[in-house]
């Protein structure tokens, strides 16, 4: 870019971000979706993901505290309550454990986050830090997935049904709740971006915010691939082992001096 784009075309840009470099692009999201995924990799893939769910209201708390308007506030703080809910056992978070009790999961196992991936640590928290410590406007922009997320959720709910008999509607219900909730939060944030990103430095911030948070959903299905279809597992990552009922690498809390 040599000159500020229209808010036109600075859509255009981050839209063609998600065209190239979302997700659903990645062969494991592939595989997920098409029905070639063992019990086990649906299993590793739902363990790690819900790190990655229940920090997003970590990082809408910090992007929200930053938040001099009080209008501005008003509006993100229901991101928050639709993850954590308004009380106990509601709330997106809930919903996806639904989906890891449905898998046969240690619940307890899940929300420690001790046999999840590393680099799913790693990734969730990059991405947390990175809402916390650049200007507001890029950390919103980091939010702007969301523009592609609808569309692979459904691809998502149709096929995990239609190939695996051990989901039904229940334990996908993250999935079909969240699609209208993206939908208002994306149209909030886009607005934002294309009246406040009118600079040629601020336009290309809030691309590169963009890019980045695609390489952070990237990089976990890249952790996934290595760890569970190759069998490259870490030690400490989960590991369904009939003689290991938490389903934990027999090295996961051991020290080595």
């Amino acid at each position: 870019m040599d000159a500020p784009l229209t808010p036109d075309g600075l859509e255009a840009v981050l839209r063609e971000v998600g065209r190239r470099r979302y997700h659903d692009r990645h062969p494991f999201h592939r595989r997920l979706h098409g029905g070639g995924c063992t019990r086990v990799e649906v299993q590793a893939w739902a363990l790690n993901r819900y790190l990655y769910q229940a920090a997003i209201p970590r990082k809408d708390a910090t992007i929200l505290a930053r938040m001099e308007d009080p209008a501005l506030r008003r509006a993100w703080r229901q991101r928050i309550i639709d993850h954590d809910g308004e009380a106990e056992g509601e709330g997106g978070i809930a919903r996806w454990l639904h989906l890891t009790d449905a898998l046969g999961l240690d619940r307890a196992l899940v929300i420690s986050g001790r046999a999840a991936l590393p680099a799913t640590h790693f990734a969730v928290e990059a991405y947390v830090q990175f809402c916390a410590t650049r200007p507001l406007l890029d950390a919103i922009a980091s939010s702007l997935t969301e523009l592609f997320s609808p569309k692979v959720i459904g691809e998502r709910v149709s096929g995990m049904l239609a190939h695996y008999d051990f989901v039904d509607d229940r334990a996908l219900a993250y999935f079909t709740a969240r699609p209208p909730q993206a939908e208002r939060d994306v149209v909030f944030a886009l607005d934002h971006v294309r009246r406040h990103a009118t600079t040629l430095e601020t336009q290309r911030a809030v691309v590169e915010a963009l890019i980045f948070k695609t390489g952070v959903l990237w990089a976990q299905l890249d952790a996934l691939w290595h760890g569970y279809v190759t069998g490259q597992l870490p030690p400490g990552a989960w590991n369904p082992d009939a003689r290991n009922p938490e389903g934990r690498g027999p090295d996961a809390d051991r020290v080595w001096t």
